[in-house]
């Protein structure tokens, strides 16, 4: 394939099913070496992946799983086999590689040197099926440019990942925008193509699985601000101090001081509807929709709260020495 000839693909998962035999067909037939990284799937992926053609790396449970470990693993294995490739593809196995965008993503990275990587335009599939998924719709929605960070899904250059080490695998989400950090900090550039990259299927229904995906957030917010948080950037600790405010502090303080106050302490809690409306007209000079606007304004700010969970299992975890289990907030796909 024209473009893509020092092009490798790293696709990650665990249990994802059938959406992961999407993305295998997705990439299996782009003529580029693919390395498939299994996280202890019980669905019969790994087998899947091999009888599709991938090269699989099954990771031993014995170690904390990650998708950074994964994504590292798979890297190491794809340039261990192909020395020469020059750019690699990460993927998610929920997600589906969109026609042209391999071709798109390394002429980028072929034309300016100082592009360390590229990610382009994520498509939710069947956005309107739920409020859960019309709302990650929203958060995918990015203007094209240079940018602090991609996401999971994205194009590096290998030089430039293996100068910064890799991911950390000990951070276990988020582990994107602290790449992308070392990446920059060593000079590199991040770009938003404007060009569409994946399909993505969050395979959310559940109340409880969005409540886990905040608090997986705010476990992020935590834990790579620890790491940066006193760099120039404070990287990401502005999130943990909105999170903190709006999820515990104002909550807390509204209802400590109800009594002593008489109850008036407790208009302290109007600040919620008036910090939705705030937001509101954000979203609609953003070109979203009325229930767009209102969706992402509401959701965003009840996110606050599982994010400060998150937060809080951090340190707790920091501060008793524990390892950096993942927090799962979706299901198994169907069997593979």
């Amino acid at each position: 394939m024209a473009g893509t000839e020092s092009l490798g693909i790293v696709v990650i998962g665990r249990n994802e099913g059938e959406r992961l035999r999407i993305c295998l067909r997705s990439v299996l037939s782009r003529g580029c070496p693919v390395v498939y990284v299994d996280s202890t799937s019980a669905d019969g992926s790994a087998a899947l992946a091999r009888e599709m053609g991938s090269y699989v790396i099954e990771l031993d449970p014995a170690r904390t799983l990650s998708a950074a470990r994964a994504r590292n693993e798979g890297f190491a294995q794809l340039l261990s086999r192909f020395p020469d490739l020059r750019q690699v593809q990460f993927v998610d196995g929920d997600c589906e590689i969109i026609d042209g965008w391999l071709e798109r993503g390394a002429e980028a990275l072929d034309a300016d040197g100082s592009v360390s990587g590229v990610c382009g335009r994520v498509w939710e599939r069947n956005p309107d099926a739920n409020v859960y998924k019309r709302m990650v719709a929203i958060e995918w929605q990015k203007v094209p440019g240079e940018v602090a960070a991609c996401g999971g899904n994205f194009m590096v250059r290998a030089e430039a990942f293996r100068r910064v080490g890799g991911f950390r695998p000990e951070v276990i989400a988020a582990e994107d925008d602290e790449l992308c950090f070392r990446l920059r900090q060593a000079g590199g550039r991040i770009l938003h193509l404007e060009a569409g990259m994946v399909w993505h299927e969050i395979a959310m229904t559940r109340l409880s699985q969005w409540l886990r995906r905040a608090q997986r957030a705010g476990h992020a917010y935590a834990q790579v601000a620890a790491l940066h948080g006193r760099s120039r950037e404070r990287l990401f600790v502005r999130d943990c101090l909105r999170a903190g405010f709006w999820g515990l502090a104002l909550p807390v303080v509204s209802l400590a001081l109800a009594w002593p106050t008489r109850g008036l302490s407790l208009l302290l809690l109007a600040a919620y509807p008036l910090q939705i409306a705030r937001v509101y007209p954000v979203g609609r000079r953003a070109g979203r929709s009325r229930t767009d606007a209102l969706l992402f304004a509401v959701l965003s700010l009840a996110a606050k709260f599982p994010a400060v969970v998150g937060m809080l299992q951090y340190h707790w975890r920091r501060r008793r020495g524990s390892a950096m289990a993942i927090i799962e907030h979706k299901g198994s796909g169907r069997p593979a």
